[in-house]
């Protein structure tokens, strides 16, 4: 590696992957990339021959050291920035860099973070539940015909990676917060905000995806999440105190 990115802090996230030959196909195409840490969310299939038949022997290590999880959201917990990867555009996912784009954007990024690019199901890709999870979306335009197949989208992604790694930008960028402290402030700040009536108790995640978004554009360092999660805690105590006084 000659450029600022730092490939031991990228890796792939399969979630719900079908087919156990995608996976070893997915692994060949990080190893031949620089990219060696492969996680997996409850593969519909994990039939390790058939991943290492498709890894081959090359990418043995990559298949060696692939990390299984039974949740999305436990898979991400200690990666500090998390990309999803979509195919359809609109909605929820209204903006997408493009693979060069986002491998550029990654390349301060990865100097103190941990980053996560996650890639959904075969058939279907990242639930809107999922994409809650990203800082985030990737996009890999196509002509007609949107879906590639998820090995083919493993290897475009991690090859702009890898040609971003040979550049010689390195802005610096502090380490971020976890996706586990940031859903632990997500958490926090829902409940606080129906407590004081300021998002609706009905649809509260409506609310919170703005303020999920708004965050993201930030993003926020580990100790931008304690000084919210203080100011939510002396909110909480103040509400509680007013009440106690007014009795």
């Amino acid at each position: 590696m000659t450029g600022g990115i730092s490939l031991s802090n990228i890796a792939i996230v399969l979630d719900h992957t079908r087919y156990p030959e995608n996976i070893g196909a997915a692994a060949r195409a990080m190893h031949n990339m620089g990219i060696s840490r492969l996680a997996v969310v409850k593969p519909e299939n994990p039939d390790p021959i058939r991943i290492r038949k498709m890894a081959t022997h090359a990418a043995a290590v990559v298949v060696e050291k692939m990390e299984l999880f039974d949740d999305l959201e436990k898979a991400l917990s200690d990666f500090n920035y998390v990309v999803g990867t979509t195919a359809r555009l609109g909605g929820r996912r209204i903006f997408a860099y493009s693979p060069s784009t986002l491998a550029e954007k990654l390349i301060p990024i990865s100097r103190e973070n941990r980053i996560a690019i996650v890639f959904g199901p075969e058939d279907r890709g990242l639930s809107n539940e999922d994409i809650r999870l990203c800082h985030t979306l990737v996009n890999i335009p196509t002509a007609e015909f949107s879906s590639l197949n998820l090995a083919q989208a493993v290897m475009v992604i991690c090859y702009e990676i890898f040609l971003a790694a040979r550049e010689e930008k390195i802005p610096f960028v502090p380490r971020l917060a976890s996706r586990h402290e940031l859903e632990g402030m997500y958490d926090q700040l829902k409940e606080i905000l129906v407590r004081i009536s300021f998002i609706n108790p009905e649809n509260p995640d409506y609310w919170m995806n703005n303020l999920r978004h708004f965050f993201n554009r930030l993003p926020l360092r580990a100790k931008e999440v304690r000084i919210i999660r203080g100011i939510c805690r002396q909110i909480d105590w103040y509400g509680k105190k007013c009440h106690q006084d007014a009795r």
